[in-house]
C-alpha cells in the first residue's frame, strides 16, 4: 500500500480513538499489524512517528477546552488555582512512575493477544461500573485525593497496550463518583503534558541518534490526526453530558472479540 494512504489512515486512527477510551495505542498497533505496515513502511511503525502525530491530535483539541483554560488568569482564586495544582500533582506521580517502569526496562509489546486482553478487561470494567453508580449523584470537583490516584492510573496505559490512557483515568474518576463531563475534561487536559513530553523526548532522542525523519508522511498523518481529534472530542464532550461510557465498554469487549477470530484465522499475529 502506498505509504502516503497508510499515513493517512494511521492518522484518522490516531485523531479518532485518542480520546475516547478505546486506546489508541491500541488501534495504532491493530492497525500497523492489519496492513502489513511494518513490511511496506517501517518508519510509519515507530515510537517517534506515533508520539508525534499524538502530539498535534492533542494540541489541535485545546481550544474546546478554552473556557477551562481561560481560568489559569483567575490564578490568585483557590479553586482554579488548586484545579491546576491537582493537574500538575497528578502529571507528577505519572512521570515519577514512567521513570521508576522505564528503568525496569518495561516497554509496550506490540502485540495483539496482550491487546485483546486489555480491552477485553476495560470494556468490562466499564459496564460494571456504569451500573454501579447508574442514578446516583456526582461530584463536580476533583479532590486531592482524586488526582493522586488518577495520576497513578495513567501508568497503567504504559505497561498494558490497549488498557487506554483516557480509558483507565475515566474509570478511576468514576470509581470516586466523578460526573462524566468533568471526568472527561481532567483526562484530557492531563493527557496533554504528559504525551506532549513524552513525544518532545521521542524527537530528541532520534535526533541524538542521527535518526533519518520522514518529514512529509509524518507531517500528513498529524495533519489528519489533529482534524479528526478536533472533531471527534468535540463530539465526545456533547456526548457524555447524555450518555454513559456503557456503550465503549462494548465496543471494547466487540473489538477484542473480532480480534480473537483474527488471531485463530492467522490473520494477525
Amino acid at each position: 500500500m502506498n505509504i502516503w494512504l497508510l499515513a493517512i489512515i494511521l492518522g484518522l486512527v490516531e485523531g479518532i480513538t485518542e480520546f475516547i477510551p478505546v486506546s489508541s495505542t491500541g488501534h495504532l498497533l491493530l492497525a500497523e499489524n492489519f496492513l502489513r505496515v511494518r513490511e511496506n513502511a517501517p518508519f510509519l511503525t515507530t515510537e517517534l512517528f506515533n508520539s508525534f502525530i499524538q502530539c498535534w491530535a492533542l494540541l489541535a483539541a485545546l481550544p474546546l477546552f478554552k473556557d477551562r483554560l481561560a481560568t489559569i488568569g483567575r490564578w490568585r482564586e483557590r479553586i482554579h488555582r488548586d484545579y491546576f495544582l491537582k493537574l500538575g500533582l497528578a502529571l507528577g506521580i505519572t512521570i515519577a512512575g514512567a521513570l521508576v517502569m522505564k528503568g525496569f526496562g518495561l516497554e509496550l509489546r506490540d502485540a495483539a493477544l496482550p491487546i485483546l486482553v486489555a480491552l477485553a478487561v476495560g470494556g468490562v470494567f466499564f459496564i460494571v461500573i456504569e451500573r454501579r453508580i447508574h442514578g446516583r449523584n456526582t461530584a463536580t470537583e476533583i479532590t486531592w485525593k482524586m488526582a493522586a490516584v488518577i495520576g497513578a492510573a495513567q501508568l497503567l496505559a504504559v505497561a498494558f497496550p490497549g488498557s487506554s490512557r483516557s480509558g483507565v483515568t475515566i474509570l478511576v474518576a468514576l470509581m470516586f463518583g466523578l460526573a462524566r463531563p468533568v471526568a472527561t475534561e481532567f483526562s484530557f487536559l492531563l493527557g496533554v503534558p504528559t504525551l506532549c513530553a513524552a513525544g518532545v523526548k521521542t524527537l530528541f532522542d532520534a535526533w541524538k541518534r542521527g535518526e533519518t525523519i520522514e518529514w512529509g508522511p509524518m507531517l500528513l498523518a498529524s495533519g489528519v490526526a489533529a482534524l479528526s481529534s478536533f472533531l471527534t472530542v468535540r463530539w465526545l464532550l456533547g456526548y457524555v453530558r447524555t450518555h454513559s461510557f456503557a456503550g465503549f465498554g462494548w465496543y471494547r469487549i466487540g473489538l477484542a472479540a473480532l480480534i480473537a477470530v483474527l488471531l485463530l484465522c492467522g490473520v494477525m499475529h
